[in-house]
């Protein structure tokens, strides 16, 4: 469509397609709120996409005393394993000691052993982690999640891999999650309860009009005019440039670009179990068994000076990681065991702290309300940082934000309550996958288990009556099927290879370049894109 278009009024406009925008859209289609949702590119196409993939508390938070942070975090990971049991699911975290270990870190905890015990002269006794792993299995009140135990690592497969230095480790709880998938489906729920979520939509203009917002935007349907209540800045790393050259507001606060680098090796270890590894300057890193046949390293912590779009694993980081990752593995992580790499930016908000490492995780919510004193005019709500595991509750805060603008506003409602295709047992993936194996008797025990981890119940609807494999139309390769790229572009809004590939799935570390590219020619040339994902 070509020309300039012009929809009602809505209630809330949202800019941006990550995890926040996502959420909060859900969230206020539920309440009973008109919501349209804009992204520049594809949903999860920077931050959400680029994550460790993990629903967590932030253990090394508690040594920056963030205990709110921590403590809403691991509320929330039980929370959304009942609600996403397809694509989130518990695992274990080893966590290595040694008596030597010693750390240069500027944290608050680092400065008051300093104080109180100058003779430790940067070690962590073996009392100070348990403490803190105490604290992590009360904080969040855990009732699903194993608790922390103690590890000879001698007799314990977990030590098989690692340098035979290490003696002693500490096994506690945290979760998986498949991060862009956790968007896409965020984004077709909002759209099922009747959000518009628009993709390759770039915002170009946001004006205040009085009690409304007119919002412009550009994409492949053309320039279209917008108006809405109340505007929504999600933007995530991109969330300042919207407040001064979108929305074109003066404002005293931004955001803080930090750099988080990624490499995917090989696999390294046998076992289901992930690894915590502490660095000698402070950081730390975890190794998570990846995709069955890959090990997930990750992450740095670099303050980013490009644009957020450039964010790319230098070779500078991926040989930091394969360094802090050789440091306790008992055989060396080279560059040659490197399949692939990612980067993504996270939007910190601005605190002024001293480094990329100190500054907050935690989300700020700032709500510009225009008229006089606060009052009468069209609310903006710039959203700041925050975390992947507590998406849920920065969009309810956000409603909660906006609520005096919308008398009437139905309550909270999405705690627990399922995402597509999560209907089903928190722990009832492997029940799952034998019904769907008993009534397609035809699939492999890999593209079977594939599909209930991507889809959940709906792996049903995906395959409908099929038969056989003929009746899934063309095989793409890596078990990804006409059938699938068209319930992926008609109900979760992708419109090209990269989409589906690394996004969508990561079926991209499977296939080659010829059948990436046939799957990209296929989608351009005969797949129309559905109205929803307009």
């Amino acid at each position: 469509m070509t020309g300039d278009r012009q929809s009602g009024i809505s209630d809330l406009f949202i800019i941006g397609g990550g995890i926040n925008g996502c959420g909060i859209a859900r969230d206020a289609a539920g309440r009973g709120l008109t919501v349209v949702l804009a992204e520049q590119g594809d949903l999860a196409q920077a931050t959400s996409s680029a994550s460790t993939k993990l629903f967590h508390g932030g253990l090394r938070y508690l040594e920056f005393f963030e205990f709110r942070l921590v403590r809403e975090a691991l509320e929330e990971r039980e929370t959304l394993l009942v609600a996403m049991p397809h694509i989130s699911w518990p695992m274990r975290f080893v966590l290595p000691w040694h008596p030597d270990m010693r750390f240069e870190s500027d944290t608050p905890t680092s400065r008051l052993l300093g104080i109180f015990m100058p003779w430790m002269k940067g070690r962590r006794p073996a009392w100070l982690i348990r403490l803190g792993l105490f604290l992590y299995d009360r904080l969040g009140g855990r009732r699903i999640l194993p608790a922390t135990r103690t590890l000879d690592l001698a007799t314990d497969p977990a030590g098989r891999p690692l340098n035979p230095k290490f003696r002693r480790a500490y096994e506690y709880s945290d979760c998986w999650v498949e991060d862009s998938r956790l968007v896409a489906l965020n984004a077709r729920d909002a759209a099922q309860r009747g959000a518009r979520i628009m993709v390759g939509a770039r915002v170009v203009s946001a004006t205040r009009a009085g009690d409304h917002w007119d919002i412009v935007t550009e994409g492949t349907d053309g320039r279209q005019t917008h108006r809405a209540r109340a505007l929504v800045n999600a933007g995530g790393p991109w969330v300042e440039d919207v407040i001064r050259n979108v929305a074109r507001i003066n404002s005293t606060e931004g955001v803080r670009l930090v750099r988080g680098s990624h490499i995917v090796t090989r696999r390294l270890y046998d076992h289901d179990r992930c690894y915590f590894f502490q660095g000698e300057d402070g950081r730390i890193i975890f190794a998570i068994p990846y995709e069955q046949d890959f090990t997930l390293i990750g992450t740095t912590d670099k303050d980013h000076d490009g644009p957020p779009g450039s964010a790319e694993c230098t070779p500078g980081e991926r040989d930091y990681l394969l360094a802090f990752a050789s440091r306790y593995f008992a055989k060396p992580v080279t560059a040659e065991d490197v399949v692939w790499t990612y980067s993504g930016v996270r939007p910190l908000y601005n605190d002024g702290a001293k480094s990329a490492t100190a500054a907050t995780r935690d989300y700020v919510l700032s709500l510009d309300a225009g008229g006089t004193e606060g009052a009468g005019g069209a609310p903006l709500l710039n959203v700041f940082g925050g975390k992947i595991t507590t998406y849920r509750r920065l969009a309810e805060s956000a409603l909660a934000r906006l609520a005096p603008h919308f008398p009437g506003l139905k309550p909270a409602w999405t705690a627990r309550q399922p995402l597509p295709g999560g209907d089903f047992p928190h722990d009832g993936v492997a029940a799952l996958t034998e019904r769907l194996r008993g009534s397609h008797p035809w699939l492999t025990p890999y593209h079977a288990a594939r599909l209930i981890r991507a889809y959940g119940t709906d792996a049903f609807a995906l395959l409908g009556k099929a038969e056989g494999p003929g009746d899934l139309g063309h095989d793409f390769g890596a078990t990804l099927t006409e059938a699938e790229v068209r319930w992926l572009i008609e109900h979760e809004f992708a419109r090209s290879a990269g989409d589906i590939l690394w996004r969508r799935s990561k079926l991209g570390l499977r296939m080659t370049a010829e059948e990436a590219a046939a799957l990209d020619r296929f989608m351009s040339e005969e797949c129309v894109v559905s109205p929803a994902a307009e």
